[in-house]
């Protein structure tokens, strides 16, 4: 009687500690907020030297006064004959505008800036390649190229069209979207892109393969790297870049780089 009541505590005190363990475990795993951790996406687009600009074009950056745009402006191969509607004053290498808190970039300024915004553009294209070369996409066609009214958390998504966004679209995680759209990017006026949970503009890439068009009083976030031209409407808020390759215009748009 006595072996049989040792044999027995000896077997309650071994699923003791078993318990012990299995509790250890569910508290640093279960309902732990980790499980609760959403997907934090691709990794981000480079966009190396491009990244000194917030407005980046090939052949023209057109403004209607007055803007506000916080950053740098760059125009190559285009010349300073493209750069309309800031009243620029030309330093020499660059040019300054009381509607650019940054500078204005030529290729026909002095050196060392066509030489700089050659690397430039070419970096803006190695990003735009990265951007539309990434593969395995956690959506494709998503809303037949309608995203308004939707929430996006983190991820790649493709378009073999164009995509539209007629009312707000909220991004939502700490992480990096890409969105590869296969013809042209259109926002409706008065729409915008809302980030949330911890959402940056910085990490939020547009691959726009024909034009960006911003509808006037839009509200957008995130990196646009299009394959023609950018226009951004009257009353435009952007908290991103314009990246084109070629022409971005703009009319009384306040544009702050991330």
């Amino acid at each position: 009687m006595k072996k049989f009541k040792g044999t027995y505590l000896l077997l309650i005190a071994i699923l003791g500690v078993f318990a012990m363990l299995a509790g250890c475990s569910s508290s640093s795993g279960g309902d732990s907020d980790n499980d609760n951790v959403g997907p934090t996406g691709p990794a981000a687009v480079s966009l190396g030297s491009a990244g000194n600009f917030v407005i980046l074009a090939e052949t023209g950056v057109s403004n209607v006064p007055t803007s506000a745009i916080a950053g740098n402006i760059g125009l190559s191969p285009g010349a300073t004959s493209a750069l309309t509607g800031f009243s620029q004053i030309i330093l020499g290498d660059s040019a300054s505008s009381s509607q650019v808190a940054g500078l204005l970039y030529a290729s026909d300024m002095d050196a060392p800036t066509p030489t700089m915004l050659t690397t430039a553009i070419a970096d803006m294209m190695i990003a735009y390649g990265d951007a539309a070369g990434r593969t395995l996409p956690d959506a494709t066609e998503l809303g037949d190229g309608e995203i308004g009214g939707m929430t996006l958390v983190p991820g790649l998504y493709k378009w073999g069209t164009g995509v539209s966004i007629t009312t707000d679209v909220t991004l939502s995680g700490d992480g990096v979207w890409i969105f590869q759209i296969g013809d042209s990017l259109t926002v409706a006026s008065d729409v915008n892109v809302v980030l949330a949970g911890g959402a940056q503009a910085g990490k939020i890439f547009w691959q726009v393969a024909a034009a960006a068009t911003l509808g006037s009083n839009s509200n957008f976030k995130g990196v646009i790297l299009s394959g023609t031209a950018i226009t951004l409407g009257t009353g435009v808020s952007m908290l991103g870049r314009a990246f084109a390759q070629s022409a971005v215009t703009m009319d009384k748009v306040d544009v702050t780089q991330p």
